[in-house]
């Protein structure tokens, strides 16, 4: 592909060199540069991109994009961009050839609940008989891709790469998780989302976002992109509200709200799953799903608003939301011969402990055990709030690290347990060895009692200072069970 093909319809760039020139990839990365590349010189939070054209140039990029006027002397096509970032997004969709316009494409954005309702997405289509693509926070999957996901939402040239793979191996539909620093960073600009979702709000990412409302802005931009793009929303949630009234073209709401076009007319929960019939326009649905709690009720009725949406038949939907027993490390129950009910999640923030915590509660006769702690480096205001979400829904909570990065594991834990002091409860040790407290959390229940393992999910890694390790919650609980049951 040429160079001026590359770039067409770009707007705001200005190209110093030759318009013909051939062009065999994208990359942002010096690392990934390949001989006849284009290499978008970005600037990021710690390092600046113009520091890496040189290495980039000497790997065999032919044409350098950057926002910087060209350096004088430098040999080499030079596209200089008004935004850096949105110029790399479209260039990476016209040299894919814009395989979203080939393909149905879900969008799924909110702080909560994208994964899960991906999944179940995923399941519906694939009972309707679509092949579809999932890129999510866990992994990356489809026709002719299987990988396990560096971030929630890929850059731009990995994004439309993969959505190339897919479509040129017989893929219909793609569903993927939008994260906000996504929408914020120009990834998704150049994709054509016909569905999107919104499933809730409430606060993180603040030390990327600083404010609620810059949080919200981020997350509503998604569903001004694409020609085709048609809102899904939770009409429960305030920000969701919020949003709704500000579509000019509407779209479906789902929720309890009497007013919501897919609305709960009748829910029950048990350890069982989810029993649920719901009313939408044409009529009722009764579903049943494993899926356990309220959080995952409004997951169920996400999927399903989308899935109306696309005109996907009833049947494909009651047959894909029984499919999906779990999602790793999102409510992942770990089997044990100790009667106890042991889960591991991703829950991470104030709220996410919150409603994994009621959640819980409402299913359990015995103790809530609560293991968490906080991740370094990340929104530090959420903290205390995790901390008085233990204090006040946990009868034991054991306090550990997370990934403390960079930051002092036991000033983490520090300003986690001001927030759990603040509720007057003293039910809680703090122990910063994660391993060691899981081991805790196990000697500490008893028959029917519920034991949570929160922060990492599906994570399989631990990050200390500069070394990452291998810790995996679900395989150290495993291990922990075999251990004891050798000492019985």
């Amino acid at each position: 592909m040429k160079l001026a093909q590359v770039l067409h319809e770009v707007p705001g760039v200005e190209l110093l060199g030759d318009a013909d020139c051939p062009i065999q990839g994208v990359a942002y990365s010096s690392r990934d540069v390949e001989p006849g590349m284009l290499f978008a010189a970005l600037k990021g939070l710690k390092a600046d991109g113009f520091d890496f054209i040189p290495e980039a140039l000497q790997k065999g990029a032919v044409a350098v994009l950057c926002e910087r006027d060209k350096p004088r002397g430098l040999q080499v096509n030079w596209v200089r961009a008004a935004d850096a970032r949105q110029a790399l997004a479209l260039c990476a969709a016209n040299y894919y050839r814009h395989p979203s316009q080939e393909l149905k494409v879900l969008g799924i954005t909110g702080t909560k609940g994208k994964t899960t309702v991906s999944y179940l997405l995923e399941a519906i289509l694939s009972a309707a008989g679509h092949r579809s693509g999932l890129l999510g926070t866990i992994e990356y999957r489809g026709p002719g891709l299987s990988r396990t996901a560096s971030r929630t939402t890929p850059e731009a040239p990995d994004l439309q790469r993969m959505l190339n793979t897919i479509k040129e191996n017989g893929a219909s539909h793609c569903v993927m998780e939008v994260s906000s620093h996504a929408l914020d960073l120009k990834r998704v600009v150049g994709i054509d989302f016909d569905i999107a979702v919104f499933t809730n709000l409430s606060g993180e990412h603040l030390d990327y976002h600083r404010t609620m409302e810059e949080y919200f802005t981020a997350k509503s931009s998604l569903f001004s992109l694409g020609r085709r793009n048609m809102a899904v929303v939770n009409i429960d949630d305030t920000w969701g509200k919020r949003l709704i009234s500000h579509l000019a073209m509407g779209g479906v709401t789902y929720g309890f709200d009497p007013k919501a076009m897919v609305r709960v007319e009748k829910s029950s929960f048990s350890w069982e799953g989810i029993d649920l019939t719901l009313r939408f326009p044409a009529g009722r649905l009764h579903l049943n799903s494993r899926l356990l709690g309220r959080p995952n009720l409004y997951n169920i009725l996400a999927a399903v608003a989308a899935a109306l949406t696309l005109n996907l038949p009833v049947s494909a939907v009651r047959q894909g939301i029984a499919a999906v027993q779990g999602v790793r490390g999102r409510f992942q129950a770990i089997e044990n011969q100790r009667e106890l009910h042991i889960f591991v999640d991703y829950a991470h923030t104030d709220d996410a402990l919150r409603n994994l915590l009621e959640t819980a509660k409402e299913l359990s006769e015995g103790r809530i055990i609560l293991v968490f702690g906080a991740g370094g480096d990340r929104d530090r205001s959420k903290r205390p709030r995790m901390g008085e979400a233990a204090g006040t829904w946990a009868d034991w909570s054991i306090l550990t690290s997370d990934n403390p990065r960079s930051e002092d594991p036991l000033s983490i834990l520090t300003q986690v347990e001001a927030g759990l002091r603040r509720t007057g409860k003293d039910k809680y040790e703090i122990e910063p060895d994660r391993r060691t407290a899981i081991q805790k959390g196990l000697q500490a229940a008893q028959p029917g009692d519920t034991l949570l393992v929160a922060g990492k999910g599906h994570e399989d890694y631990q990050i200390l200072g500069e070394k990452v390790i291998h810790f995996d919650d679900a395989e150290v609980i495993r291990a922990l069970l075999d251990e004891q049951k050798g000492t019985t």
